[in-house]
């Protein structure tokens, strides 16, 4: 067992490293050993976990869903009850916005990985499927609202939720840019929510601890919630 958690830490310091490359060069400029030496460690050791670049940056993306969909649930967890639709939709699309650093760096991450998919096919696809994932599962959250009358006025869920994700990442990249503080991004996100639903939903709050880490999720909170990814 220690040998398998050592192995799962390594690879994220390794992936760690190359979000931190990728924020501030870009994803053309980051090679294995560049990885090596932001990590500290040697390009054979980088190479032992990971044999290419892509496989490594796909890891590094797939952390990052991983990472917002853990404070997802550390929310609704926090909110001591089973969070509705609309506050889960909100409270996935706050955790997207690049509101403190670690939500930043992984901003700044997704862009260079969207920049990187236009000349790779195979992270395109990785990145559509998690981008289809997001969509499906904000329409299964729209159509729940829409079966309780909650949702003004009528909408198709697919529709609703394609523009909900091309708002946030529109926001998210405004905020990275500058353009826009993350307070009037946040408020932004209400004014549609309140569109969409007729109201805007409440959930426990908009600045989770800052990391990583969360709660496990439970069947009493967001264990429902994909892997979590801009557009």
């Amino acid at each position: 067992m220690p040998r398998r958690t050592d192995h799962v830490a390594r690879r994220r310091q390794l992936a760690d490293a190359l979000m931190r490359l990728a924020a501030t060069q870009g994803l053309e400029a980051v090679s294995l050993r560049h990885v090596a030496a932001e990590a500290g460690v040697s390009t054979g050791m980088v190479q032992h976990y990971f044999r290419t670049k892509d496989e490594m940056m796909t890891f590094a993306l797939d952390m990052v869903m991983r990472d917002a969909e853990r404070r997802v649930t550390a929310e609704a967890t926090a909110a001591g009850r089973v969070l509705a639709p609309a506050e889960l939709v909100r409270t996935l699309m706050v955790q997207i916005l690049p509101l403190d650093e670690p939500r930043r760096l992984e901003g700044h991450v997704t862009l260079a990985f969207l920049a990187y998919a236009a000349v790779k096919p195979a992270i395109a696809e990785g990145l559509r499927e998690s981008s289809g994932h997001m969509r499906n599962f904000l329409a299964d959250q729209i159509r729940a609202v829409q079966a309780t009358g909650g949702t003004v006025p009528p909408v198709d869920p697919t529709h609703a939720a394609t523009a909900l994700l091309a708002l946030v990442d529109g926001l998210g990249i405004h905020v990275l840019s500058g353009h826009y503080s993350g307070e009037e991004a946040v408020a932004v996100l209400d004014a549609h929510l309140g569109l969409l639903f007729g109201t805007t939903p409440a959930v426990p709050s908009t600045t989770p601890p800052a990391g990583a880490g969360g709660t496990p999720a439970g069947p009493s909170t967001t264990a429902a919630v994909p892997s979590a990814a801009t557009g």
